[in-house]
């Protein structure tokens, strides 16, 4: 038996890429896993399958985590196929959306990235906590952009993954006394469709070989960050944000 047999995960964005890589991993570990998807039901039910393959249970709910009804009916969901506890919770959601300089950007497209990448954090935790006990543990995603500003046109983008560490930190500060730990993930470049479509193949050459690593990272490689982070392997463990760049950057 996997050390979260019984347990649940909800993991926003789940239904590809670094998400896909998280569901997988904590299904691998006897998880049962919500995997939620907002536009692409085909993916979110690969997803699934692939879950089960590993050896958990999932189901695939379709939800817009920018919007509080519908991050409830999420919970809600997870509640109703697997019981009340939520165990995990895995803030995976998110994205760049365009690559805009401040000149290019109006306030609705960074309102945007920010509710996307920040307030769906905010709205997930706030919907799951209640259902939470000691020992349950939340994940969220920032990112290297967070630390170092990004690159060209990701200001909005840095901007809310900065905003998630700082909000990782506090959340472990209120949450500690109650046993739930909050910690927070900030990838690199990882080789994800994010980079396919945001990222010219020479910039990510460029990057890797500027990486003590000489490469890019996997979306695996992440998941078993995230599977350390909610397991009881990082018992004491809360309020960080885990470098995964190869050595990139170093906080």
């Amino acid at each position: 038996m996997g050390s979260l047999t019984g347990k649940t995960a909800i993991v926003t964005g789940g239904s590809r890429d670094i998400g896909r890589a998280i569901a997988v991993r904590l299904g691998s570990e006897g998880a049962n896993v919500v995997v939620n998807y907002n536009s692409n039901q085909a993916d979110a039910d690969a997803t699934v399958a692939a879950v089960e393959a590993a050896g958990g249970k999932a189901i695939a709910v379709k939800a817009d985590v920018t919007k509080a009804a519908d991050v409830d009916a999420l919970v809600q969901a997870a509640q109703a196929a697997f019981g009340e506890e939520i165990h995990a919770l895995v803030n995976n959601a998110g994205g760049l959306v365009a690559r805009k300089t401040l000149a290019e950007m109006d306030e609705t497209f960074f309102n945007h990235v920010i509710q996307l990448n920040l307030t769906s954090t905010f709205l997930a935790c706030k919907a799951a906590v209640p259902h939470m006990q000691a020992g349950a543990a939340i994940v969220n995603l920032s990112s290297i952009a967070g630390r170092d500003g990004g690159g060209g046109g990701a200001i909005a983008y840095a901007t809310s993954k900065g905003a998630v560490m700082t909000f990782t930190r506090g959340l472990a500060k209120e949450l500690g006394p109650k046993g739930i730990r909050v910690n927070a993930v900030a990838p690199g470049m990882i080789a994800t469709t994010f980079h396919d479509t945001f990222t010219p193949d020479a910039v990510r050459e460029n990057v890797a070989n500027a990486t003590p690593l000489k490469r890019q990272g996997a979306a695996g490689e992440v998941a078993d960050a995230v599977f350390y982070l909610i397991s009881q392997n990082s018992a004491f463990v809360t309020g960080v944000n885990l470098d995964i760049n190869g050595g990139l950057a170093f906080s």
